[in-house]
């Protein structure tokens, strides 16, 4: 993935979530009413959730965990409760905003906040990384170089999501493409799940790591597949 490739990407995902669709994740990660389409993204983005949580330890004390790509925060308030000390960052200041608002008083102080890129170094060093939804819009060489800069500063686990090619997703994938720039969001990169391990395991930046679990979630308009990334010293 080159510099300018990233960055490119980068501006789409920002200028989408920060302006374009801000008032409908906030709708979205709420219980407030949907239509039925966006009742089956919200259930699934549910269960995802679930999944990625139920994957990292329940005691979380004394481990430091990066939400990467946070949304309106509902991962990190989890893992938060489970006492980790938590660094969620997101491209878009709104969906941040949004976030900080959400934090229960209780948690106060709790999780760190931050508008930012995920790769950033001065984030710090890490326990667990998990990345729900936010490395479906690269392909499968980006999304190892990106999971390769999160181990180089992680100890026990990569948590992430992807978009998996199956013919219904590339289909709606292919479709996406008719419409003009201006009408629809940053285009989800459909992804080979064994195409995406053999990268992964032939990564040099990944030798600490290998694939230890993996599901795919399909919920009618939500279809994405998590895997976890157990490190040496998990």
């Amino acid at each position: 993935m080159s510099e300018t490739t990233y960055q490119a990407r980068r501006a789409e995902l920002h200028e989408y979530f920060d302006r374009t669709a801000v008032e409908a994740w906030m709708r979205l990660t709420s219980d407030a009413p949907v239509n039925r389409i966006r009742a089956t993204v919200r259930a699934g983005r549910d269960e995802m959730r679930a999944t990625l949580l139920g994957w990292l330890p329940q005691d979380l004390r004394g481990r430091r965990v990066l939400d990467a790509g946070c949304g309106t925060g509902a991962l990190a308030v989890e893992a938060a409760r489970r006492g980790a000390d938590v660094v969620a960052i997101d491209l878009s200041e709104k969906l941040v905003s949004i976030a900080a608002e959400r934090q229960p008083a209780d948690l106060a102080g709790r999780i760190d906040f931050r508008v930012g890129d995920m790769l950033a170094p001065d984030l710090g060093d890490f326990d667990h990384v998990v990345a729900m939804d936010s490395l479906i819009h690269y392909r499968a060489t980006d999304i190892v170089r990106v999971l390769a800069g999160f181990a180089a500063r992680t100890d026990k686990s990569i948590l992430f999501t992807f978009a998996p090619r199956t013919p219904a997703l590339t289909v709606m994938h292919a479709a996406g493409r008719l419409f003009p720039r201006a009408d629809r969001a940053p285009a989800i990169e459909p992804v080979g799940a064994r195409a995406l391990a053999r990268l992964i395991a032939a990564t040099s930046g990944l030798a600490g790591f290998s694939i230890a679990r993996e599901k795919r979630i399909d919920s009618l308009f939500y279809k994405s597949q998590a895997m976890a990334l157990a490190g040496t010293r998990a």
